[in-house]
């Protein structure tokens, strides 16, 4: 299989646009986790002026809309889109993905708010609404952010349970889809929030996002192993998607260089190099590497996924 066929075949239903969406979804997951926990296990450096908190507040909702966008443009009538945003079927993933959004949008942003109080005042002081309701946000800042946290695992976890639910194809209706999905977001959220801190460091932050890094990582590469075993001892449908993911050809090589290759074994061989001799470039090759191992997994999972129909 070549190139243009690899990206162009028969049973192809989701394309491109679709892996660039789920990963921006894992990317905004992942660093709402992360920003969540590093509040609750070191809230000294989890205030206003941590650099994972302001890269939150930049690509947390930033990443959800621009996927957002990506997928209603990708849609043959994207002006029809809105009904989908207010019709919800709780029989429908997509629809069910909707109402997920909405909740998580919102609560993100009350929570972000309330963290980033002084600055938002400082910004709009003449909006006298604006503190009365942070105000009550205060008792219930906590809770909100147990909600968020909740919401965020549920969304990461949600762009495996998307594509798990196209029965029809044996490799994407895989019952550990949702948890790989879940920990690749986390890694990739570790990768974008450590190229944050490489520019603004942050020594606390850091440590705190290398100590969660490494066991992610290792969690990832154990699902991904249970995932091919996986299928290899399913029924044969499973087995003639397994084949033809990784059988040799277009997507087996993306799979080896690209996800195995780039995304995990170059930042595994390059880590400790860079723990004993930190360097901007250092971690921007390393943490831009796992970025792009998590993105070519989203579309090996959703190409080489595709191949094989029940």
């Amino acid at each position: 299989m070549n190139a243009a066929s690899a990206f162009h075949f028969d049973s192809l239903v989701w394309d491109w646009p679709i892996a660039i969406y789920l990963f921006l979804l894992g990317i905004s997951s992942g660093l709402v986790t992360l920003a969540v926990l590093l509040r609750r296990y070191r809230p000294q450096a989890g205030g206003p002026d941590s650099t994972l908190l302001r890269t939150t507040l930049v690509l947390g909702p930033g990443a959800i809309i621009l996927g957002l966008l990506i997928l209603i443009f990708h849609l043959a009538r994207p002006w029809t889109f809105w009904k989908l945003m207010f019709n919800y079927s709780l029989t429908s993933v997509m629809s069910m993905g909707v109402m997920l959004f909405q909740a998580y949008t919102a609560v993100l942003i009350l929570w972000l708010a309330k963290i980033f109080e002084k600055e938002l005042l400082a910004l709009l002081p003449r909006v006298g609404v604006l503190r009365t309701a942070l105000g009550w946000l205060t008792p219930l800042h906590r809770p909100l952010e147990t909600l968020l946290l909740a919401l965020a695992v549920l969304l990461g976890a949600y762009t495996g349970f998307l594509l798990s639910a196209l029965k029809s194809y044996p490799l994407l209706n895989h019952p550990l889809l949702p948890a790989l999905f879940l920990v690749s977001g986390l890694s990739s959220g570790a990768a974008a929030a450590l190229i944050a801190m490489a520019l603004r460091p942050r020594g606390i932050e850091a440590q705190f996002i290398h100590r969660v890094e490494t066991p992610v990582v290792w969690v990832e590469i154990f699902l991904l192993a249970a995932f091919f075993i996986g299928l290899a001892l399913g029924d044969a449908g499973k087995t003639r998607a397994l084949a033809a993911a990784l059988g040799g050809g277009f997507w087996s090589l993306w799979f080896w260089l690209g996800v195995v290759g780039i995304g995990l074994v170059l930042p595994m061989l390059l880590r400790p190099w860079l723990s004993r001799r930190p360097t901007l470039a250092g971690t921007l090759l390393v943490s831009g590497a796992s970025l792009t191992g998590v993105l070519l997994l989203r579309f090996f999972i959703l190409y080489a996924g595709q191949l094989t129909v029940a």
